[in-house]
């Protein structure tokens, strides 16, 4: 009965393909490698993936001796492979025919260590600095740009009030500040507890529990309520704005008022940003006014302080100038959230992938732009609120 051809191709497939074995004889260990150490023998996946298992299970030692001589057919690719298993030093003891040994010679005669990747020089960084500067200085001659037209629309608005969108405005002040109480009034509840009970634990141990009063309050209504809501509208209404204007660019409807001569800053930008400069301070205040009425539920179950004694504390513990503060920063908050998110709208390319990324960038510039407008206030104005 004669064999089958496809069996026969199959078990000399397999004697050849390159392989690593260790053996115990003449007293040391041995490395034998045996098959065809070849770039045909190793360019499949499986080959490659089973010669890396047999080259690291013997790793290079001083008392391990290798035999080539098995070897079939040895090319530059597999005498590489071996150089560099062994560190391009040559073991203690090897075996092999001459034909193997010159191509190792010339391996290992023209084999470099790849230099070290060296550090950007003075001039690389001057380049990048040209490079990046150019496109800092547009994007703030743009933006520049956005905040001089608004500016003119507000002309054009107060010189010709019947021509404004006030349809388009009542609408904006409705989603940005009616549907955004709910979810601000939860969160800002929830700090205002957290707040309290972790303060809590501290003034109780001085016995000075009726400071946190002092403490929630300018706390809250002086910092915490503005920026909590500031973050919350950059991450509800400013996406929404990027990606309302955005969708207005890929569907090309920005082209399409152009064409008919309405001004995008005047039917677009304008009402979104009055809208929120009117509606961010009445949300700051929404928001404070939860989270001190859930500190106060706090303070009253951790500390035994009356709601009765927390209301009339509190207008002792914050001065006015301190609620009159918070609504200014939360109106340049408002203004700078909206002129981000319509910025990075208009600037939006008629593609999906565009969309995604600018509402993206247009969230994270305004959280980061209120962070640091928030230091900038506290720093001017340290001298304020306070007895």
């Amino acid at each position: 009965m004669s064999a089958n051809p496809s069996s026969i191709t199959a078990q000399e497939t397999e004697s050849d393909q390159p392989r690593v074995q260790e053996r115990q004889q003449e007293g040391g260990n041995w490395a034998i490698a045996t098959g065809r150490w070849t770039a045909l023998s190793m360019s499949s996946r499986r080959a490659w993936e089973a010669l890396s298992g047999n080259l690291a299970g013997v790793p290079p030692s001083d008392d391990r001796a290798w035999d080539l001589r098995p070897i079939e057919q040895l090319d530059h690719i597999g005498a590489q492979l071996l150089w560099n298993h062994w560190r391009h030093a040559w073991p203690a003891r090897i075996e092999m025919d001459s034909q193997h040994k010159a191509v190792l010679d010339q391996v290992a005669l023209y084999t470099c260590v790849a230099p070290a990747e060296a550090g950007p020089t003075l001039t690389d960084r001057f380049k990048a600095f040209a490079h990046n500067g150019p496109r800092m200085m547009f994007v703030a001659r743009d933006f520049l740009g956005l905040i001089g037209q608004l500016t003119l629309d507000i002309g054009r608005l107060l010189r010709a009030p019947h021509r404004a969108p006030w349809r388009d405005f009542s609408g904006q002040i409705y989603h940005f500040g009616t549907t955004a109480l709910p979810i601000t009034a939860l969160v800002g509840l929830l700090i205002g507890v957290v707040l309290a009970y972790l303060t809590s634990q501290q003034l109780r141990q001085y016995g000075a529990e009726t400071f946190i009063v002092n403490i929630l309050g300018l706390s809250l209504i002086r910092e915490l309520g503005p920026v909590l809501a500031a973050v919350l509208i950059a991450g509800r209404s400013g996406s929404a704005i990027t990606a309302q204007i955005g969708v207005m660019r890929v569907t090309e409807e920005l082209d399409a008022m152009r064409v008919m001569g309405i001004s995008h800053g005047f039917r677009l930008v304008m009402p979104r940003v009055l809208a929120l400069a009117i509606s961010m301070p009445l949300i700051s205040m929404w928001t404070s006014m939860a989270a001190l009425f859930g500190g106060m539920i706090a303070a009253d179950l951790a500390l035994d302080i009356s709601p009765a004694y927390f209301m009339s504390a509190l207008p002792r513990a914050v001065p006015m100038a301190n609620l009159w503060l918070a609504m200014s920063k939360s109106a340049v908050f408002g203004v700078l959230i909206a002129l981000i998110a319509c910025y990075f709208g208009l600037k939006v390319k008629p593609n999906t992938e565009s969309l995604g990324r600018g509402t993206t960038s247009s969230v994270v510039t305004s959280i980061t732009v209120v962070i640091l407008v928030d230091a900038l206030f506290a720093v001017l104005f340290k001298g304020v609120g306070f007895r």
